[in-house]
């Protein structure tokens, strides 16, 4: 059997995460239009019947403004050396530019590193083949796979070339595992793509998201998903007039829940600041900061 590790990399914002359920058919890994959405590393498994590939998406590289950026960047780096594979994913509508070069010089020289264009639904065949040709220039890339995260155009090609640059060994994982995080973990991942979509740039970096109560039965599963800000104006944007933005998030976050467990959901959201939670330091770990000392 075909069986490795292969990394999914680039800048925010390419299309990495989406690729990801794309390649699993189901949704592992939240997406939105904002910088800092992935801030977790979160592996994906496929299976068929002669290979298994361990996917790993990493957050997007991209020159930090904060201590936030700077940890994500280092995340990310972490996964580009021990794996077998490197997926250097770009958008094709955008050009290959100094972030891109940054991040190739990070790889490990003679590692295989496929350049995967995404977005190819947006651009004619003759601007696909000039992408191509710049991109020879710039990397010696052991693959060029154009494809479409969104429509699934290319996954299959993907698949087929990728099983060729994996070791033939043992699975590593048994046959009914899906990924590295837990389903409480998911779960909260849900609500937080649903307030990054939902509220404006402010917001998002300053929240974290999670799974208080998880109560499972024959048709329903029960979830309390608590949402922590730093600050009592980002949760009163959060909750909004009348308690109707946090209700819209519930609404949203629950239907992908219920898409995910194939069960009822019953969800109930609530939003602390900092302050008032018991597990700061592990609020601040993930946003890259540490408390300070009095």
């Amino acid at each position: 059997m075909r069986c490795g590790t292969v990394s999914i990399i680039g800048r925010p914002n390419v299309g990495k995460s989406t690729l990801l359920n794309c390649i699993l058919n189901m949704k592992l890994a939240i997406t939105t239009d904002k910088v800092g959405t992935t801030r977790n590393i979160i592996e994906g498994i496929y299976q068929d019947h002669d290979s298994q590939i361990i996917f790993i998406d990493t957050p997007g590289v991209s020159r930090p403004l904060d201590k936030l950026g700077t940890l994500l960047n280092q995340k990310a780096y972490q996964y580009i050396d021990d794996v077998d594979v490197v997926l250097f994913l770009i958008d094709v509508t955008a050009k290959l530019g100094k972030g891109d070069q940054f991040i190739l010089e990070k790889i490990e020289p003679h590692k295989p590193v496929f350049l995967l264009l995404n977005k190819i639904d947006k651009i004619t065949p003759t601007q696909l083949l000039k992408v191509i040709d710049n991109a020879k220039e710039v990397y010696d890339f052991a693959e060029i796979i154009p494809i479409s995260a969104l429509t699934g155009s290319g996954k299959k090609d993907l698949i087929t070339t990728l099983k060729k640059y994996l070791p033939v060994q043992e699975p590593i994982f048994s046959n009914d595992e899906l990924t590295n995080v837990s389903t409480r973990f998911i779960m909260a991942e849900f609500v937080r793509e649903k307030i990054m979509q939902l509220t404006k740039r402010e917001v998002p970096h300053a929240v974290t998201c999670v799974v208080e109560k998880y109560e499972e039965q024959d048709d329903l599963v029960n979830i309390q998903v608590l949402v922590i800000v730093d600050r009592d104006n980002l949760k009163k944007i959060i909750i909004g007039k009348n308690g109707q933005m946090l209700k819209k998030v519930g609404t949203l976050a629950r239907k992908d829940m219920e898409e995910f467990l194939h069960k009822k959901v019953y969800l109930e959201t609530h939003v602390k600041t900092i302050e008032h939670w018991r597990d700061k330091e592990k609020y601040l770990a993930e946003l890259g900061f540490e408390e300070e000392s009095e």
